[in-house]
């Protein structure tokens, strides 16, 4: 066999490439292994440095930022999954309320860093922050007037923002529960339960975008919000800017003593922590009170200065409809003076163009109601805070008339209208008419069906109606009243006098007309054919009543 290879080439053998090739590869493989511990061991460095200054800046930002001492049970950095950074067990203690508990506290916390890079920045930038199990606990009324107070620090804005080393985007909040305490150990304290809560916080010193679904404490009921808040003025909180929509849902008002109905509002919100204009409207298709159990439509629009930071609440005006009944109410819902728990309610109060029949379908349990008719009324509304009825709390003094009454009992308006008519010296009408209802006809009963008017002042107070000034007015006689209506016993003490434009000899028929002619003068007086002294004592069911010279 001859050799091929040309002069000059060298001829190389396989079995020597290999040694040289795999010790190439074996270089490289090393050099690759020793570039991978370099990056763990940085790594691990990383994490090791990453871990106590990403605590510490979370730490100082939060301590800066509320003024409190903060705790946290745990804390981690992980790079499984990116720049990972959880922690557990958070608490924050205000320092300028003294609380033995922790006003804020989350069960556990999550966020991502956008990269390793971040953590030499300042101040740090955390895109999304994922929250469970938060808690919020607002100190009763005592504490609360320091709740939103801090230490005042250098006005210089750029001075008060070298304290914060975190800004954070997105705050996303799963499960939070607002707990405000009122200082009686008796009495559970309010709990609002917000389901979801998205916080976006935008550039530094701009508004927050906010989302809530939530769980109004009292009355209970669902509340779908979103708006803007901000940016906080951390030296006079009541100053911070918010507004917003909201929509409020199956709120249960039975939960109020003396109140029923389900309740329904949608609305707008506009201003100050401090000073909230709100405008909205709310349905109420079943309200009802206690003593009469009879539900009826309540619709109304409202305007509202609301102070966020007390709760305070000054109406202007509320519009509502009650059935057929215009209601306008001016007024304000402020903090218990005294300084225990609770709200007083005052308002001023006018009803009208109204039907007396819807009032008293709303009052009386009484069906139907015992009069229909028009309605106008005025009178300042009082109820302080308390846990009896509103209807044992309510305070009404006023002022009102009732005109174009007519009774839905057929034996009321009959009396009513024999009343007219012999008061007008028409006897022998009035004595046909009673003949009719005695004889089962209705319908001339009923024929003349007078109407009757009712004006005078009033003070509801302990579930006693004080009536002054009562006039009762029909076409022929006036009757002017004064009394008491016990709403305990429902008992009648009423006391006044009747003037009537006949005589007493023109109010009947045949013999006896002739035989009162002469005692005419004697009843006589003030200007009236008769003049006759009245009271009505008893009870609302049998009412008696006294007729007499004096």
């Amino acid at each position: 066999m001859t050799n091929s290879t040309h002069p000059g080439e060298t001829q190389t053998s396989p079995i020597h490439a290999g040694p040289p090739f795999r010790r190439m590869l074996l270089v490289v493989c090393l050099a690759g292994l020793a570039v991978f511990a370099a990056f763990f061991i940085a790594g691990k460095i990383l994490l090791h440095r990453a871990d106590p200054m990403i605590k510490a800046k979370l730490i100082e930002t939060l301590s800066t930022r509320f003024d409190s001492r903060i705790e946290l049970e745990r804390f981690e950095v992980s790079m499984v999954h990116g720049f990972e950074v959880s922690g557990r067990g958070l608490r924050l203690y205000p320092n300028h309320l003294g609380m033995s508990e922790p006003m804020l506290r989350a069960s556990d916390f999550s966020f991502h860093l956008l990269g390793w890079q971040e953590l030499f920045r300042s101040p740090l930038r955390i895109n999304r922050v994922l929250v469970r199990g938060l808690t919020v606990r607002i100190p009763p009324p005592h504490q609360r007037a320091n709740l939103l107070r801090f230490p005042k620090r250098d006005p210089d804005m750029a001075a008060r923002t070298l304290g914060i080393k975190a800004i954070v985007g997105q705050i996303l909040i799963d499960r939070a529960d607002l707990i405000i305490e009122n200082g009686n150990p008796a009495k559970q304290p309010l709990h609002f339960i917000i389901h979801r809560l998205r916080l976006d916080a935008g550039a530094l010193g701009r508004p927050m975008r906010f989302h809530a679904l939530m769980v109004n404490a009292k009355p209970v009921g669902n509340i779908d919000t979103s708006g803007d808040f901000g940016p906080f003025k951390q030296e006079s909180p009541g100053e911070t800017a918010v507004n917003g929509t909201y929509s409020f849902s199956h709120a249960n008002l039975n939960q109020f003593n003396g109140i029923g109905g389900t309740l329904s509002s949608t609305g707008t919100y506009v201003g100050r922590l401090n000073q909230i204009e709100v405008n909205g409207k709310t349905q109420t298709p079943n309200f009802s009170l206690d003593t009469a159990g009879h539900p009826l439509p309540l619709n109304a629009t409202f305007h509202a200065i609301v102070d966020g930071t007390s709760g305070d609440t000054f109406l202007s005006p509320v519009d509502a409809w009650l059935c057929q009944t215009h209601i306008l109410a001016n007024g304000k819902v402020i903090r218990n003076p005294s300084g225990d728990p609770g709200h007083e309610i005052q308002l001023d109060v006018r009803i009208g163009p109204g039907r007396i029949q819807d009032i008293l379908d709303l009052a009386s349990d009484r069906q139907p109601a015992l009069m229909n008719g028009s309605l106008r009324l005025h009178t300042d509304l009082f109820l302080p805070p308390g846990t009896n009825p509103v209807i044992d709390r309510i305070r009404l003094k006023g002022t009102f008339v009732a005109y174009g009454l007519h009774f839905t009992s057929t034996r009321v308006q009959e009396k009513v209208d024999e009343l007219s008519l012999r008061g007008q010296g028409k006897a022998r009408k009035a004595k046909k008419q009673a003949d009719a209802l005695k004889a089962g006809d209705i319908r001339a009963a009923t024929a003349a069906n007078i109407a009757s008017e009712m004006r005078g002042d009033f003070l509801f107070v302990d579930r006693h109606l004080s009536l002054t000034g009562l006039d009762y007015n029909v076409p022929g006689a006036t009757i002017a009243l004064s009394g008491v209506y016990n709403l305990n016993g429902q008992t009648l003490n009423f006391h006044g006098t009747a003037r009537l434009d006949a005589h007493i000899s023109q109010m009947v028929t045949g013999w006896k007309s002739i035989l009162l002619k002469p005692v005419d003068p004697f009843f006589a007086k003030h200007g009236a054919g008769t003049e006759l002294a009245v009271g009505i004592a008893g009870t609302r069911s049998n009412p008696q009543i006294g007729i007499g010279r004096h």
